[in-house]
């Protein structure tokens, strides 16, 4: 069991940046692959972001390529998406998750989820 805490949402103007942060804790990430999701008011929850932990692979959405960046410290056992040139469309709650499922261009969320953080774009 892992539990998966978020920090660093908040409110910036277009084009800013924030870094969200997703911190394990009950056990490290180990071999899994760590993502991050998003829902919009009245979307569904989609896919932005992963990373292998073990050996340090990326994946993007398109939507979001080239502005966000994910990361990982091992030391901190914590995963960061440092997300750049923020758009209005990108306001929505992020979700951190644990033991993401990848197949290709096929991704599937594992069972861990954390609880959510805002991010809000203004224009």
């Amino acid at each position: 069991q892992v539990e998966l805490i978020e920090s660093g949402g908040g409110l910036v103007q277009a084009g800013g940046s924030l870094r969200l942060s997703c911190a394990a804790s009950g056990r490290t990430f180990s071999s899994y692959i760590v993502g991050w999701f998003r829902q919009a008011p009245g979307k569904e929850r989609e896919f932005v972001a992963l990373i292998h932990w073990s050996g340090g692979s990326t994946y993007y959405a398109d939507s979001v390529k080239g502005r966000f960046t994910i990361s990982r410290d091992y030391a901190k056992n914590t995963v960061y998406l440092q997300m750049n040139n923020l758009e209005p469309e990108d306001t929505a709650v992020y979700y951190c998750n644990a033991d993401v499922g990848r197949l290709g261009v096929l991704i599937a969320p594992g069972d861990y989820w954390g609880q959510g953080t805002q991010v809000t774009v203004s224009s």
